[in-house]
């Protein structure tokens, strides 16, 4: 037979875009069409409903940027199609390549009941499945007109991102408002069209199951009379039953469908606009499972969930209903999929803490599994954290996304840096966006790399990043494939169950040690300076606001703000999103971000102010409050007393030119340029800085990425790049406690302060940069003396050791990484830390010198970029870092100073010493959080860990009377098998393994 193949698969394309598709509605007359438009932001649905409309017609233009418009249509359905089903066919403009990034609609009925959203993937509300003939059409739609901001030339600059610069030029037009004829026997025919001829493309050419489907799709073809295709469309469908009926292989792969609309709780549009996508996505959902008996759909995020809950009771109601059937699943149990590279530990326990309550609260579901789809990245310490709050699974999706080396598992173990292993999925679909597709199907068996020992993989179903969710086409196309010859076998299950037979059918699958870095978006760890500094002051001001507050309500019954404390964790959680706290999200994000975050920060210090003068008592000492873990210039670890006296270092000139300091412990010499060129440690007779080279060095990169712009830095940005030597202005400081240096470059202006604590070898380091660069890469480098094959960074609780050579290609791609608050090298007997305050973007670099064998081993800091998509004004303006070295540190040392910089003492005049609720023996173990338990009870929260690595046992003695002590999980609630502490009275002795989580609750006797 000669090869027809490419004529038949160019019939079909063609028959079906021009004839078949649009057969679906083979009659239709217009919607009448009136409009209201609100004059600012969304307003209630009632307001909605009973606004004055004006007229509007097709084809006219409507939405300025960020508006909101009501569409009334009305129409009376033909007396002719009496007993037929109609649609109304609903397009408000769109194009149908963007789902969820452009305008979308919510409908209602005139009585308020939310009916479903539009998309450009969703235009059709079922009007009646028998209508009546003269029946009357009312509809209501919330037409949200939310630019184009990431178009099909990507990553242009544009000024669509904030409200305030984007203008009023209407966006949309209108194209289609129409009462039409839903043929659903043509609707079918087209799936089953598609779902073959996609199935076709995918089968090997060599194969004759390929050439069964050519040979049936061409009968159904001809069997279509293109001149009456609605007459026809059975006798087209008769011709493919065959080929449909036909089963899987006995062996073929099975894919878990999970109904799926990865939402991004901000990104390319505001906080609140996602209030509105979640609302509309989940009408859609519950509209969908409704008409869907098989069909399962999962949503992750507490703070979405309780956005509907808060603003949009009415689809609250529904979207209760279908979890009570066991239909619409809550998924993941965290707040929100946050980034997990940058919250700090107690931040990134509560995000399960509060998602899971959440779920608990409100429907009684308890989360076996983290569902973080689209996160950059997964921190070291993330497994025990997920073990600890009561779950055992991970699924992802964005490690793909990786560039240079393949990840070489899909269900794997993960252990982080305690030993805690989870089981962990990465679905082969490469998507958790799935539409059903052939390609994407026969993608996931082929990508599979567990061929042989396992055969389940999971596929997120959905139009997702801006909602939208799944569509009745993917129930349809999934309906195809669930016993289909030449496809994976698809069946709708909810997450617990594909892990459930995920793990059974793979008990002893292979294990990944450490990060799971993601090769891409590394200067999320960087872009937009001010959320990122917000986000680590606000975690620290948290930490202390509940130690203050609970160690007033203990010792002087002060009221603990219970609600206050909620809403504020949550606040702060929800910026943690993982396009919010990595900056890739638009100027209007960030810019409320910002004054959230100042808000936050005025909160909680008055929390602490109030707390404090509580413990303080009347009197007019001064005392210094310690809220570090460790004990600081006397001060006992959570408690307060009169500081030590205050000293500084001796600031001399130097010969060469420039100024030497000097405190006894560090001799730090600047030179004329402003540079350190020694950090002398006087105790082990070490010099920190490399022969020849200088220290707090500011470089400037260009920075201009392949794509990506705000989330990407590609490794070609260290091939150029400028030391920022020339000096302004070079002083010793008025009050002779250190030196002053400004530089100018380019347009900005930089401006550092070097000094020298009495009795402390550290030099801290304040910088502040008046940034107005472009595309520009701005970092601090530390050129060290130092030989070492490795280096820690502080991750959640404890550290992540990383290379700093790149002997192979999953080295050197991290040549941007993640730290917290310290990052450490050492030889053996000496090393020195760079602690920070607010940045995390950090590389380590080797070189070894040619005049004496020695290595340099260089860290820089990361401290601004100025990347013009999505915000074109990214960074531009003031910010200030706090960086200080440490020469002669161990790894202790670099956790307590990294403390001492995020954790300065407050100072408050009183009367009384304050003990500590809790001393604890060890150093090494750091406590992270003491608080008053979440349920009102008034018993006493610790929580701690192993900080350094090793094993360590420890006595921590609560400072008030106990009546019982208990271990429990993150979310307070005692473990069924805890480890067996000793305690004698109030006092508890623990043994710890490195970097081991615990968490213990005392109750105070009364």
């Amino acid at each position: 037979m000669h090869d027809d193949r490419s004529l038949v698969e160019a019939r079909l394309k063609r028959v079906l875009d021009e004839r078949i598709r649009p057969a679906v509605y083979p009659e239709a007359v217009p919607l009448d069409v009136a409009v209201w438009t609100a004059p600012g932001e969304p307003v209630p649905v009632a307001e909605g409903l009973a606004a004055e409309v004006s007229p509007i017609a097709v084809g006219d233009r409507w939405g300025a940027p960020w508006g909101t418009s009501w569409f009334r249509v009305t129409g009376t359905v033909p007396a002719a199609w009496a007993g037929r089903a109609v649609e109304a066919v609903l397009d408000l403009g769109f194009d149908e390549n963007m789902p969820g990034f452009q305008c979308e609609g919510l409908v209602y009925r005139p009585d308020g009941t939310p009916v479903k959203g539009l998309n450009p993937r969703n235009q059709w509300v079922r009007v009646a499945d028998r209508a009546e003939g003269g029946e009357q059409v009312r509809l209501h739609v919330e037409a949200a007109s939310n630019p184009v901001v990431l178009d099909y030339h990507p990553f242009l600059p544009t000024r669509l991102g904030d409200k305030e610069t984007a203008g009023d030029e209407p966006q949309y037009r209108l194209a289609r408002m129409d009462l039409a004829v839903f043929d659903e026997t043509v609707w079918q025919l087209v799936m089953d069209l598609e779902v073959l001829g996609e199935l076709m493309a995918e089968l090997p050419v060599e194969g004759s199951r390929r050439w069964e489907v050519l040979r049936a799709v061409g009968r159904a073809l001809d069997a279509v009379d293109l001149q009456d295709v609605n007459g026809t469309a059975s006798a087209a469908r008769a011709e493919l039953e065959g080929v449909l009926a036909e089963p899987a292989h006995p062996a073929a792969h099975r894919i878990s469908a999970v109904g799926h609309a990865h939402i991004d709780s901000a990104w390319l549009w505001p906080l609140r606009e996602t209030v509105r996508k979640v609302a509309r996505t989940t009408s859609n959902m519950t509209a969908l499972l409704a008409a869907e008996p098989d069909f399962v759909f999962t949503m992750s995020q507490a703070q979405q969930w309780a956005w509907v809950k808060e603003h949009r009771p009415e689809v609250w109601a529904k979207v209760v209903e279908a979890v009570a059937e066991g239909r619409f699943v809550p998924a993941g149990g965290m707040w929100v999929e946050s980034d997990t590279n940058m919250p700090g530990s107690e931040a990134m326990a509560r995000q399960f803490v509060h998602g899971k309550r959440f779920f608990l609260d409100e429907f009684g579901v308890e989360n076996d599994e983290a569902w973080l789809p689209d996160t950059f990245g997964f921190a070291a310490g993330l497994p025990q954290i997920i073990k600890a709050a009561g779950s055992k699974w991970l699924l992802t999706q964005k490690i793909s996304w990786s560039t240079t080396n393949k990840f070489p598992h899909h269900t794997f173990r993960w252990e982080g840096i305690d030993g805690t292993r989870i089981f962990t999925h990465f679905p082969p679909v490469d998507t958790y966006n799935c539409s059903m597709k052939g390609s994407e199907i026969a993608h996931a068996e082929r990508n599979f790399k567990d061929k042989g020992v396992a055969r389940h993989s999971l596929a997120p179903t959905g139009w997702g990043d801006g909602g939208g969710g799944t569509t009745r086409e993917m129930v349809a196309k999934a309906a195809r494939l669930r016993d289909l010859n030449g496809s994976a076998r698809v069946v709708w299950e909810k997450p617990a169950d594909f892990f459930a037979k995920a793990e059974a059918e793979y008990p002893d699958p292979p294990v990944w040690v450490g990060e799971l870095y993601l090769e891409l978006h590394r200067a999320t760890l960087t872009s937009q300076a001010g959320t990122k500094q917000g986000n680590r002051r606000s975690e620290h001001l948290l930490r202390e606001a509940e130690l203050w507050a609970a160690t007033a309500a203990v010792r002087a019954g002060h009221p603990y703000p219970y609600e206050q404390l909620d809403r504020i964790w949550k606040t702060v959680l929800l910026h943690q999103f993982h396009d919010i706290l990595p900056g890739s999200s638009i100027a209007w994000v960030h810019r409320e971000a910002r004054a959230t975050y100042a808000a936050v920060a005025a909160e909680l210090t008055g929390i602490i102010d109030a707390a404090q003068r509580a413990l303080a008592g009347e009197g007019t000492r001064t005392l210094v409050f310690n809220g570090a873990p460790h004990t600081r210039d006397g001060v006992a670890a959570g408690g307060a007393s009169s500081p030590a006296l205050d000293g500084g270092a001796a600031v001399g000139s130097r010969a060469e030119g420039g100024f030497v300091l000097d405190n006894g412990l560090l001799r730090v010499e600047v030179d004329e340029r402003g540079l350190v060129v020694s950090a002398y440690d006087i105790a082990s007779g070490r010099e920190a800085v490399a022969p020849g080279r200088a220290a707090n060095l500011l470089q400037l990169h260009p920075d201009f990425p392949n794509q990506w712009d705000a989330w990407d830095v590609d490794a070609f940005y260290r091939n150029t790049g400028a030391d920022l030597t020339d000096v302004d202005e070079l002083a010793a400081l008025p009050d002779g406690s250190g030196v002053r240096i400004v530089r100018s470059f380019g347009a900005s202006k930089a401006t550092q302060t070097l000094t020298l604590a009495a009795g402390s070898g550290r030099l801290d380091i304040a910088t502040e940069v008046d940034w107005h660069e472009t595309e520009k890469f701005l970092k601090l480098a530390f050129p060290l003396d130092v030989h070492a094959e490795r280096y820690a960074s502080e991750t959640q609780f404890g550290h992540v050791y990383r290379p700093t050579h790149t002997n192979t290609s999953w080295e050197w791609a991290k040549f941007e990484a993640c730290n917290h608050r310290f990052v450490h090298l050492e030889e053996p007997g000496w090393g020195i830390a760079l602690v920070n305050d607010s940045t995390y973007g950090h590389d380590v670099t080797r070189t070894v010198r040619e005049d004496d064998g020695g290595t340099t081993t260089t860290v820089r800091a990361s401290l601004l970029r100025a990347p013009r998509f999505p915000d074109p004004e990214t960074d531009q303006g003031v910010h200030r870092f706090h960086h200080a070295l440490v020469p002669g540190a161990t790894v202790g040392d670099a956790v307590r100073e990294g403390y001492r910089v995020n954790l300065p003492e407050r100072r408050v005049e009183g009367g009384q010493d304050v003990a500590p609720l809790f001393a604890v023996t060890d150093d090494a173990v750091v406590v992270t959080a003491v608080k008053l338990a979440d349920d009102g009870s008034g018993d006493v929260v610790v929580r701690f860990h192993e900080a350094r690595g090793g094993r360590a046992t420890a006595t921590l003695t609560a400072g008030f009377p106990v009546a019982g002590a208990v271990a429990t999980d993150l979310l307070e609630r005692p473990l069924a098998d805890p480890p067996a502490p000793e305690r004698t009275g109030g006092a508890v002795t623990v043994s710890l393994r490195p970097f081991e989580l615990r968490t213990l609750r005392f109750t105070p006797r009364s």
